[in-house]
């Protein structure tokens, strides 16, 4: 995890969790509009970071709307599962510069940013405000 990722997740730990699973639904769309739109920025400037933004845009609408959630469609995902696929997410942002080796400033500081981000809400989420409502069927 990059080192923003860590200092989000040290800096939340004292704060109480204060955004509902609502709220995170609004937040997780923003978040994706977020992404579309910077695929549209850097197209003409750095494709290799439009498509590493269109990637995790589409990556996160995934999971929300697979997501037992107020935001969610499918209610396939528990609420626990998407906080988890979201740091995973967020791990993945951190390490996109580097791995892609991107040039510019700008696709470097978006990705890094959007990471820390992504790690700041899911530790400031309420996780037991939402319970599992999907009942699993038993093998024949």
């Amino acid at each position: 995890m990059a080192v923003l990722n860590k200092i989000a997740k040290v800096v939340a730990k004292p704060i109480p969790r204060l955004v509902t699973p609502k709220g995170h639904a609004v937040i997780d769309y923003a978040s994706v509009g977020l992404f579309l739109g910077t695929t549209a920025w850097f197209w003409r400037r750095n494709q290799r970071a439009a498509v590493a933004s269109l990637l995790c845009g589409s990556a996160e609408l995934a999971v929300m709307l697979l997501t037992d959630y107020p935001g969610g469609v499918k209610r396939f995902l528990s609420f626990q599962t998407h906080r988890e696929l979201d740091y995973a997410l967020a791990a993945l942002c951190a390490t996109i510069p580097d791995s892609l080796a991107l040039e510019g400033a700008d696709a470097r500081r978006f990705f890094r940013l959007q990471g820390a981000l992504i790690t700041l809400l899911g530790e400031l989420t309420q996780s037991s405000a939402v319970p599992a409502t999907r009942q699993r069927s038993r093998a024949a």
